[in-house]
């Protein structure tokens, strides 16, 4: 390894030197230098003119004082070019992977712009706060051996010491807290490092970086950052180099990385993590990271290929069924060779099936195949289709509902996702479902059915009895269990093999009890279909395939075949573009994107793939002036110019109108459908040749094109404020865009991608690593979900579930990657009883279970009211404890308040009861609720202030310089960022003083700005807000619900009331669009007519105490009318058939307790008739006596409509009869 000195030798050689002159007069003078103030050896002779630059330059980082005035002026010469110079020489050994000569680089680089060296004290960059004599003292020991000094260490020591001790040993005896001061204001950062084994040559670092440095604005700036690199101090080899920028923003947050490192045979002890200060002069660390417990024997095992037999291809007519046949009839004559190779598994057997095969392979036939299959054997069976997104579901959705839900099959095809809702009727009678996994989870979860009130308050009791009548379950994308939400794909598969087992063992115990009746089969046959697969050893065992036995069952279901088995071949280019910032490389690949669409596919329809819609904006814009200097500037439109401009007229999007009259077209989700359709119609029909889309298409519309770029392999993720890069298999997807079988005959692909990826690209794109389990971070929701449902009632029953899950299979195969010891059993029942007891503390710290400590070891778990909120409203374990604290805040402040409440104008009773003598004996009073009071919009705020504080929207994006944007955003709306504005009460508290611009660049600050913005209709600064929006405005209901469940079980307390007959009122400001104090639009007799009757209240005594219930009964009649706002005929129009909610609310006068509540929905088809439903409510009798006011004998009903304010009552109901 070079020493110091020759590395400053070889700088100093440089070409920008070499017009230095070396002047006799001068060299008595240098030579002086030399002696004084070089503490680097020089080794060329001051006759040269690398040897007086290396004199000078030296001098000028020791601050030497020079007389001559022509070496002053050569040495400002040399310090203006020589931090340069290093700089580039840094990145150079960087990159070639030179870890030692890297390392010195970059000291010698920052030693030159702070003038001191990296040996002395880091302290001298306050040479202005601190005195001389500190730096001596801290000098006079210095350790100035080539490997590295430990002046840094010194520093950071004197924090252990008190302020009069540093005093002392600094000889500055009033000076030590000032010291300490500045000690601890040096940048320094913590790191820990967890190493996972991925395959035999390849581990990932999980890397923490922790700042644990106290910032300043005057020396720190907005941004600090910092290089760090693995490096193989043996081989002096860098594996990996990565800036890192901490911002003042987000300040003292730690910052997480992920780095694959390869290691070789024989492997090292260990590896180092090098992190080094950008701009700080000896600011660095220097971390071990052993490889001595890491296992890599259960590693070995080849990847399994199948091999593409050389077969005949199967007509249609195989299928043997008129109304089969007629599916395909207009597509394809034959089947595909791999549909051919697996169509008797497919079509003749009930065999589970992994399919791992490219993207292009027909994979969705072979999907069919097997719904084909299991409605021909049981055609009340029903198929689930998971599709990992959205935009995929509505996609099979639209493709199935016009194949299969037409004749002669005429299936119902449903779609379950965030936004749609069906009744348990549809359910029932739907023959396939398509779902994305997060919907398919929580109906799932339903199978035994609920429990209680949720059963009435949530979906999950309507999958109650159609989830075990799922014969055939398709897992689209597979692979994609080692991604973010792999958990939740492994829940579902896990759940599903364990239904079907429990299922399976009760009709085998109802078959034996009866007279020998046979069962029909109801097995999930569970299909998986994939890109090719790593390990689908495992995959293919976990699903139900037997992959153990030998003979010609042997792995009989799964495929998985060869990256090189494309129905359409595609050539792949792989280009890398130097640049450390995104923005500017982008930049600089479009004129490649321009050539690469002219030399490879100069007529033929091209995609480009891009990272946000920023891109997509800015890829277009310079196509177009790249294009502007041929001499057809309109070469990638293919139709008439006039029909073009003509539907760019109708556009909404500004820069789209303009690209689309060049053959550009833009696709990204902040276009509105119409714009989408549009677009993808012109490229569907070749009208446009070019298409920049954001990733996400790659997913979901199924386009074709000739060639596809993937313009940058990194994305910006708001919630690490940083660049991070695509999975590979999303890479793999974009790219499988390419030469689709039914349009192309070849394909191209290229990626273009930061310099430093090409090598990780070349090995890993047809590599894959293995598919690992991400349950680990979710194991807290999947625990509790379980324990929610009955499935697991004590640890060892937790211990019991986890072995049916793809987590325990990849536990024992790849210990290391999951923190156990060993894949020894001890080792691994160790380490599940330890990972089930840390989840079940976290759970009980959250209030969602409470655990029941038996006899021995093991331990009785039960589910809390809390615990089933977050299963059945499909939330964070972390979320419902939340919500019940912010509930309970309000609840004091409603109770507070309650009584400032006066009552509206009294109503004629006659005008809302149908007369029947008893209820009018019953009803004292009926007045119009108007929620007027400030109160009821304080409480409105805090509900949506407390709904959009939980975690749920942790991960909201927050992009470049939005916190900017929040802040104008938050100006101009009624309720600001935090309450203020709306509280009107005395008791406003301050918190601790907080930067705005940190404030506002909080997500969940961000998320309330939304809802109020989507309540008061406030102008959002830019596109990307409205989907923003939409998303959360898309949450709320389930919060909301939720919210609503966890606070009237959080039992009787005043402000209950009150607090419960405020959710209805902001379900209807969301479904409205309105505030509560808005006058609805529309004439008077357009509001519906509502009527009561056979009110009647009953007191008994309860079974087994001396306690007495109360039970109010009454009908509840109404006529719709022709009533329609705006809102609900938005609603129609989306097809969201819901109804129309009403809650009855039932308490007492005096406290605001809450009695009871119920809540109804009013079909929206029925009108211009009756409607009618009778309401049943039980209340506490001696509760309700205590607090009904002076006489003992009122309380209060509120009817409370959520579609509309006109008709909302308060009725004086008597608990005894009025004379």
């Amino acid at each position: 390894s070079p020493t110091d000195a020759d590395l400053l030798h070889i700088m100093c050689c440089a070409d920008e030197f070499e017009n230095l002159r070396v002047r006799p007069e001068e060299l008595d003078e240098v030579d002086q230098i030399k002696k004084e103030a070089c503490p680097l050896e020089s080794l060329a002779p001051v006759e040269e003119f690398s040897g007086k630059c290396n004199v000078l330059l030296q001098a000028y980082i020791s601050k030497s004082r020079i007389s001559s005035f022509t070496l002053i002026s050569d040495t400002n010469y040399i310090a203006s070019n020589a931090g340069r110079v290093a700089r580039a020489l840094f990145e150079m050994c960087l990159k070639s992977g030179n870890a030692g000569a890297a390392l010195k680089f970059l000291r010698l680089a920052k030693s030159i712009d702070h003038r001191f060296w990296w040996f002395q004290s880091p302290l001298r960059a306050f040479e202005h706060d601190l005195k001389k004599n500190v730096f001596v003292a801290l000098e006079d020991s210095k350790v100035a051996s080539e490997g590295g000094y430990n002046t840094f260490e010194r520093a950071v020591s004197l924090l252990d010491m008190e302020p009069n001790e540093v005093g002392q040993l600094c000889r500055c005896f009033k000076d030590g807290a000032l010291i300490q001061k500045c000690v601890r204001m040096l940048p320094r950062v913590e790191v820990s490092c967890t190493v996972h084994p991925i395959t035999k040559s390849t581990l990932r670092f999980h890397i923490e970086l922790n700042p644990v440095f106290n910032w300043s604005g005057r020396h720190h700036g907005g941004a600090e950052g910092f290089w760090l690199w693995v490096e193989d101090n043996e081989n002096n080899r860098t594996y990996h180099s990565e800036y890192i920028l901490f911002s003042r923003r987000n300040h003292p947050e730690s910052t997480t990385l992920e780095v694959v490192v390869p290691v070789f045979d024989p492997m090292p002890q260990q590896y180092f993590i090098r992190v080094v200060s950008d701009s700080w002069v000896g600011c660095e660390a220097l971390i071990p990271v052993s490889f001595r417990h890491v296992l890599i024997e259960g590693l070995s095992s080849p990847t399994f290929f199948t091999n593409l037999f050389d077969l005949t291809p199967l007509p249609v007519q195989a299928l043997a069924e008129p109304r089969y046949e007629q599916l395909y009839a207009n597509r394809f004559d034959v089947f595909n060779p791999i549909q051919t190779q697996l169509f008797h598994i497919l079509y003749h057997t009930d065999t589970p099936v992994l399919l791992g095969a490219p993207t292009g392979s027909g994979k969705t036939t072979v999907a069919e195949l097997a719904l084909l299959r299991m409605k021909k054997q049981n055609p009340k069976a029903k198929c689930v289709y998971i599709a990992p997104l959205k935009s995929l579901a509505r996609e099979r959705l639209k493709e199935w509902s016009k194949r299969l839900g037409a004749p002669p099959l005429k299936w119902k095809v449903l779609e379950l996702s965030g936004d749609t809702s069906h009744d348990s009727r549809a359910l029932n009678n739907s023959d396939v479902l398509i779902c994305t996994p997060e919907k398919w989870d929580l109906i799932s979860r339903g199978w035994r059915g609920v429990p209680g009130d949720l059963a009435s308050s949530s979906n999950a009791s309507n999958g109650k009895r159609f989830v075990r009548e799922v014969g055939l379950l398709i897992i689209d994308e597979i692979h994609l269990l080692g991604e973010d939400r792999g958990a939740v794909l492994e829940a579902i598969i896990s759940r599903t093999r364990f239904i079907s087992r429990h299922v399976q063992a009760e009709n085998k115990q109802r078959t034996s009890s009866s007279s020998g009746e046979k069962a029909a089969p109801v097995t999930t046959r569970i299909m998986g279909l994939s890109t090719a697969l790593a390990n689908p050893y495992d995959l293919a065992d976990w699903i139900g395939i037997d992959t153990v036995s030998f003979g010609v069952d042997a792995k009989r279901g799964l495929y998985n075949f060869r990256p090189s088995v494309r129905p359409v071949p595609m050539v792949v280019h792989i280009q890398g573009y130097p640049g450390r910032h995104y923005c500017p490389r982008m930049a600089t690949m479009n004129k490649p994107c321009y050539a690469a669409i002219k030399d490879l596919s100069p007529t033929k329809p091209s995609m480009i793939f891009v990272a946000s819609r920023r891109q997509t904006r800015l890829t277009a814009l310079d196509l177009i002036s790249h294009a502007a200097g041929e001499e057809n500037p309109k070469s990638f439109l293919h139709c008439d110019e006039l029909y073009i401009e003509d539907v760019a007229s109708q556009l909404n999007d500004t820069a789209l109108r303009h690209t689309i009259t060049f053959g550009i077209g833009l696709h990204h989700a902040g276009l509105t459908s119409r714009d989408r359709e549009t677009v993808e119609r012109l490229y569907l029909e070749g009208q446009i040749q070019v298409l920049v889309a954001t990733a996400t298409l790659a997913w979901g519309v199924n386009l074709p094109a000739h060639l596809v770029i993937v313009k940058g392999t990194e994305f910006f993720d708001g919630k690490l404020s940083r660049y991070v890069d695509y999975p590979v298999t999303d890479i793999l997807q974009m790219m499988g865009r390419a030469g689709r079988p039914q349009f192309d005959k070849e394909g191209v692909a290229v990626i273009m991608c930061e310099e430093s990826k090409k090598t990780f690209l070349k090995k890993f794109l047809y590599e894959p690593f293995p598919v690992e389990s991400c349950l680990g971070e979710r194991m807290c929701e999947t625990i509790n979900a379980e324990v929610s449902i009955g499935t697991i009632n004590s640890l060892s029953d937790a211990i019991g579930y986890l072995k049916w899950t793809f987590y325990a299979r990849r536990v024992k195969l790849n210990p290391s990657y999951y923190g156990a010891k060993s894949s020894n059993d001890d080792d691994l029942e160790d380490f599940f009883l330890a990972v089930v007891q840390e989840t079940t503390d976290k759970l009980q710290e959250h209030g969602c279970i409470s655990v029941d400590k038996t006899e021995g070891t093991d331990s009785l778990v039960t589910t809390t009211p809390l615990g089933g909120a977050a299963s059945n409203f499909y939330l964070n374990h972390r979320t419902p404890k939340q919500l019940q604290s912010g509930s309970r805040g309000l609840k004091k402040v409603l109770a507070q308040h309650a009584q400032e409440l006066k009552h509206s104008s009294e109503l004629p009773k006659h005008e809302f009861l149908i007369g029947d003598a008893d209820s009018k004996k019953r009803v004292g009073s009926i007045y119009k609720f108007s929620p007027e009071h400030a109160m009821y919009t304080f409480a409105i705020a805090k509900i949506l202030f407390e709904l959009s504080a939980t975690h749920e929207f942790n991960e909201l994006p927050v992009r470049h310089n939005e916190e900017e944007l929040n802040l104008e955003l938050s100006r101009s709306l009624p309720w600001g960022y935090d309450l203020s504005k709306v509280s009107w009460w005395m008791d406003k508290q301050k918190g601790p003083g907080k930067n705005i611009l940190d404030i506002m660049s909080d997500p969940h600050t961000k998320c309330f700005l939304l809802l109020q913005a989507f309540i008061f209709k406030g102008k959002l600064p830019i596109s990307d807000y409205i989907n923003d929006m939409r998303s959360v405005v898309d949450q709320i209901p389930r919060l909301l619900a939720a919210m609503q469940f966890v606070a009237n079980d959080d039992g009787a307390s005043a402000g209950n009331f009150e607090m419960l007959s405020c959710f209805p009122l902001v379900r209807r400001v969301l479904r409205t669009g309105a505030m509560i104090d808005t006058k609805p639009k529309g004439s008077s007799n357009m509001v519906p007519s509502i009527k009561f009757g056979h009110f009647k209240v009953e007191k008994e005594l309860k079974k087994g105490s001396n306690h007495h219930n109360g039970i109010l009964d009454f009908d509840y009649n109404i006529e719709l009318n022709s009533f329609r706002n705006e809102a609900n005929q938005r609603r129609l129009n989306q097809g969201k058939h819901g109804g129309l909610g009403v809650t009855f609310v039932l308490g007492s006068l005096r406290g605001g307790y809450l009695l009871d509540q119920s809540s109804l929905l009013v079909p929206e088809f029925n009108r211009g008739k009756w409607w009618k439903k009778h309401i049943r409510m039980h209340f506490d009798w001696t509760a309700a006596e205590s607090n009904a006011g002076q006489d003992q004998n009122t309380v209060v009903l509120r009817v409370l409509h959520e579609f509309t304010s006109s008709l909302d009552l308060e009725i004086m109901l008597a608990l005894k009869r009025l004379t």
